[in-house]
């Protein structure tokens, strides 16, 4: 019987600290990411609610479509680390090429969400985006990979 105790206060010890070790962080999906932008866009510019359903549509495709270029990204990156450890010189050439387009086909995706939103905007929202812009780095606000106000993936 003691034994039967004893199994079950450390079965209910370690179910307890598995639950909390398993606590969700913060989660960065693209719907996540689309609403934070939209929040910080917001309170920049004061976005209206008809705005601000036209920038959450127009991040949400940006994000659809960005995901796909994602998944594909990882597989040549893959690829190419596996043809650098075996000096497969010509899978580099291609795997570094497919890389190249996939940056350019993000970079494209960003573009057009950048102008359909700044094209949402009304003038004085244009000059606020714009006078943002110049009190940081690259267009909209920043970010690592193109410098746009979606941020960098």
């Amino acid at each position: 019987m003691k034994n039967k105790l004893t199994l079950l206060l450390l079965s209910g010890a370690l179910g307890t600290a598995l639950m909390f070790a398993q606590t969700p962080g913060k989660t960065h999906s693209p719907a996540n990411f689309v609403q934070h932008r939209v929040n910080f866009l917001t309170t920049l510019l004061n976005l209206t609610t008809a705005q601000q359903q036209q920038a959450t549509s127009i991040f949400t495709s940006a994000a659809s479509s960005d995901a796909t270029v994602h998944s594909s990204m990882k597989t040549a990156r893959q690829s190419l680390n596996a043809a650098v450890k075996v000096n497969d010189t010509a899978t580099i050439e291609q795997s570094s090429t497919t890389i190249g387009n996939l940056t350019a086909q993000l970079t494209l995706n960003k573009g057009k969400a950048d102008a359909a939103f700044y094209q949402m905007l009304t003038p004085e929202q244009q000059t606020k985006l714009t006078q943002f812009e110049s009190q940081t780095h690259g267009r909209f606000g920043g970010g690592m990979r193109t410098g746009g106000f979606r941020g960098g993936n």
